[in-house]
C-alpha cells in the first residue's frame, strides 16, 4: 500500500478596503477583484464592516471592510 502524506496548508489573511459610488455590493466587489488581481491562492473572502464617507451629500463613497485569506506557497 502507497503511504499517503499529508501537506498542512497556511493561509494569511489581509484587510482590504474596497469602494464605491454606487452600492455596497460594488465596493465588496471592488476588493475582492483586487484581491484576485494582485494575490495567488485566494481561499475566501469575509466582509467585515460596511460605511460610507458621506462628507459631501452628493458623492457618498460606499465601503466594504473585507478580510481575504489566501494560501502561503511553500
Amino acid at each position: 500500500m502507497g503511504q499517503w502524506v499529508y501537506q498542512q496548508m497556511v493561509f494569511k489573511k489581509i484587510t482590504l478596503i474596497g469602494t464605491s459610488t454606487e452600492s455596497f455590493d460594488d465596493a465588496t466587489d471592488d476588493a475582492i477583484a483586487r484581491a484576485e488581481e494582485t494575490l495567488e491562492n485566494v481561499h475566501w473572502v469575509e466582509v467585515e464592516n460596511l460605511g460610507a464617507e458621506v462628507a459631501t451629500a452628493d458623492d457618498v463613497e460606499y465601503q466594504a471592510e473585507v478580510q481575504v485569506a489566501f494560501e502561503l506557497e511553500d
